[in-house]
């Protein structure tokens, strides 16, 4: 058997050459869609889809923020030009992805602001002259002190 010239570095180095399995634990919390098809409440949707939105655009800050710490790792040990240019090309982008978080919770407070709200309209038209206004006022007038 003919060993590569990486096995016979690895046993004159006295390198062990496997990879180790990392595994990290995320904290998914993915929402479920709103079963009521079509006929379900908007505002609920609304709600659900921000929630899904802003719980992805974490996920994809944490990832790139461990991608960032990698990509930087590898760019100090490499010292080469393409590898400083990516880890500056994902730290872009992780920066536009949390600009993204501010731009929703934006949105979302704008979808509340443009609901209907109850107001009351105090103004009243009198139809009629100045003498029956002066009646129809000092009447309520009496009504009130009695």
């Amino acid at each position: 058997m003919k060993k590569s010239i990486d096995e016979k570095l690895d046993e004159l180095l006295d390198i062990n050459n496997e990879a180790e399995e990392v595994v990290k634990e995320t904290n998914k919390q993915l929402i479920p869609r709103d079963s009521g098809g079509r006929f379900a409440e908007r505002k609920g949707e609304q709600q659900v889809d921000y929630k899904y939105t802003r719980n992805t655009l974490y996920g994809l800050v944490e990832r790139g923020q461990d991608a960032i710490e990698g990509i930087l790792d590898l760019a100090k040990e490499s010292e080469h030009p393409r590898t400083y240019e990516v880890a500056g090309q994902l730290i872009k982008t992780v920066s536009e992805t949390s600009e993204k978080l501010l731009q929703i919770q934006k949105m979302m407070d704008d979808l509340e602001d443009d609901k209907p709200k109850h107001q009351t309209t105090n103004q009243n038209l009198f139809v009629g002259s100045t003498a029956e206004l002066q009646k129809l006022l000092k009447k309520q007038n009496a009504e009130t002190e009695e």
